[in-house]
């Protein structure tokens, strides 16, 4: 009589031979933990995005990270930038530009920082973008592409500089440091990115001639200044947070108007610059004079002293007037 087949059973050894005969009574331990190890996987994945629901991304405007200039305001009856027919996008007027090396998703990369004072040098620099490339597009603004002011601590030494630009995107412009001391460089500029869009932008690099600083003090505030023979003078009151008219005359001997000549798109370029650090503020010029006045829209941030700086052309040639005022 032929011998019964072993039950099967929790007792009975499982092999492969036996699991095709009977079934799969029971799953191999190397089964087991292959589905141990997915599930312990799926069940990571839904927690982690159970955690990511709890706890969204930081807000940029929470956190210090750059956010999206603000729309530009205009002073009344100058109207809108208009460059080549695209937008421009750059901070307000409520504050003073040119306080940081980076600004709007660009950055001032000079060469170099530290020159001999009195010995002429080179500044060479360019503007990058937020992917670190080189920035090669440009809009032309009042006559330029490029502004380059250089002014020292002080105000003192004010330039108003014209760089020109390499293939590459590197900038350049001689430059004399005529006294030592802490000065500061001024990228005014609209760079225009890959769809078009153009963001006007002021970026500030501190430079340096060492040697004894002996820093001036800021002259006293008037209304009226002469420059090489001509009386140059202004009227209006800046404000705290208000678009405030200015009107500059130059006159010459006899008190006659200056025949003044086009510079930068207009009968004159207007920068003023703010005691302790440096503030850099919008000027807006009218793009016609009144007789023989040119009106500039000038906003104060804030209360304080500040240096304004006049570029005006006659026969060819090219002064700067320069005027203390004190913001209540």
């Amino acid at each position: 009589m032929p011998e019964s087949p072993p039950l099967a059973g929790p007792d009975a050894p499982v092999t492969d031979a036996s699991a095709a005969a009977n079934g799969p009574v029971e799953v191999d331990r190397a089964t087991l933990r292959l589905a141990l190890t997915v599930g312990g996987l799926v069940l990571a994945v839904l927690l982690g995005f159970g955690l990511g629901r709890l706890n969204p991304p930081p807000d940029p405007a929470r956190t210090g990270a750059a956010a999206v200039p603000a729309e530009h305001t205009h002073a009344p009856g100058t109207g809108a930038h208009s460059h080549g027919g695209a937008t421009v996008t750059q901070g307000g007027d409520a504050d003073a530009a040119g306080l940081a090396i980076s600004s709007a998703g660009y950055t001032l990369a000079p060469s170099t920082v530290e020159f001999t004072a009195g010995r002429a040098g080179e500044l060479r620099f360019q503007i990058r973008d937020e992917r670190r490339r080189a920035v090669t597009r440009f809009a032309v603004v009042h006559d330029k592409p490029m502004h380059l002011i250089v002014v020292r601590r002080d105000l003192t030494g004010y330039q108003h500089l014209h760089p020109t630009m390499a293939a590459d995107g590197t900038w350049s412009v001689p430059l004399t440091l005529a006294e030592p001391g802490a000065w500061r460089a001024y990228a005014d500029f609209t760079a225009v990115a890959d769809d078009g869009r153009q963001t006007a932008v002021i970026l500030g690099a501190d430079l340096t001639a060492p040697g004894g600083y002996a820093p001036r003090p800021l002259p006293a505030p008037a209304t009226s200044t002469a420059v090489d023979g001509f009386t140059v003078g202004y009227t209006g009151t800046p404000a705290v947070g208000q678009s405030v008219p200015l009107r500059f005359r130059v006159t010459g001997a006899g008190g006659a108007a200056a025949p003044l000549e086009p510079y930068l798109g207009a009968y004159g370029h207007l920068v003023a610059l703010r005691e302790g650090d440096l503030g850099y503020l919008h000027v807006h010029p009218e793009p016609v004079r009144d007789g023989d006045a040119v009106t500039f829209w000038l906003t104060a941030p804030g209360p304080g002293r500040y240096r304004m700086f006049l570029d005006f052309q006659v026969g060819g040639v090219v002064r700067t007037a320069a005027f203390s005022v004190t913001v209540a």
